[in-house]
């Protein structure tokens, strides 16, 4: 027992930051230039949420899906598994994610942003993913070629999401069950590589969990002051 006792989270890290990183700076290079088509599709999910139209749910479901089954396959099965066996399993989650999003959105059709306050900061969130969060990486020291893109790479697109759930009306608490789990999972890899951004996907897990409790407590309360 004294033995395991011993163990730190890193020990059991399959590959070194340096590996982990340099994947990344790899991954953009072979990609470029579909940056560019990543980033025109993030900006309309941007614009999707915050302007008006009966088919925008459908199309916001439409980028998100494709978004995380691009990664499940370019990134996670292609590139990631050849440094974790286990991406080949985070590979299926997000694919699985995709299938949600596209009964619910798409199929469905309940994906209807909101107006009210709790929406707004959904919006903000997808912003921070799309601008403020690839710059993490030459804000920590590490080279630009190493960012990390919406619609590319696992974290952006998981927050980008987290933060489309949010914007819409309804509190979307199936389709939040595996974005929060990649937030627990990336924050302990990164915490055990010591990165200096390993609370940040936590923290907006803590954050969606706040706002989606708030938008189930305000339709709960509306559905009594109908009753009464």
């Amino acid at each position: 027992m004294s033995v395991w006792l011993s163990y730190t989270l890193s020990d059991f890290l399959l590959f070194t930051p340096h590996t982990y990183y340099r994947l990344f700076e790899l991954y953009n290079r072979a990609l470029w230039p579909l940056h560019l088509l990543a980033g025109a599709l993030g900006l309309a999910l941007l614009v999707l949420l915050c302007c008006g139209g009966a088919w925008r749910g459908r199309a916001i479901a439409a980028i998100l899906a494709a978004a995380w089954l691009w990664v499940a396959w370019a990134y996670l099965l292609e590139r990631y598994d050849s440094i974790n066996w286990a991406a080949r399993y985070f590979a299926v989650a997000f694919a699985v994610q995709a299938a949600l999003l596209i009964v619910s959105g798409l199929v469905m059709n309940r994906f209807t942003p909101g107006a009210y306050a709790v929406n707004r900061v959904g919006v903000a969130i997808v912003g921070f993913a799309l601008l403020l969060q690839p710059l993490v990486a030459p804000l920590t020291g590490r080279p630009w070629l190493q960012m990390e893109f919406f619609a590319l790479a696992p974290d952006p697109t998981v927050a980008a999401s987290i933060g489309a759930l949010i914007a819409l009306r309804r509190a979307h608490v199936t389709l939040l069950v595996i974005p929060l789990l990649w937030c627990a999972l990336t924050g302990l890899t990164l915490w055990a590589m010591d990165a200096p951004e390993a609370p940040l996907m936590p923290a907006i897990a803590v954050l969606a969990v706040g706002l989606t409790g708030w938008k189930l407590m305000r339709r709960d309360a509306a559905v009594m002051r109908i009753g009464d």
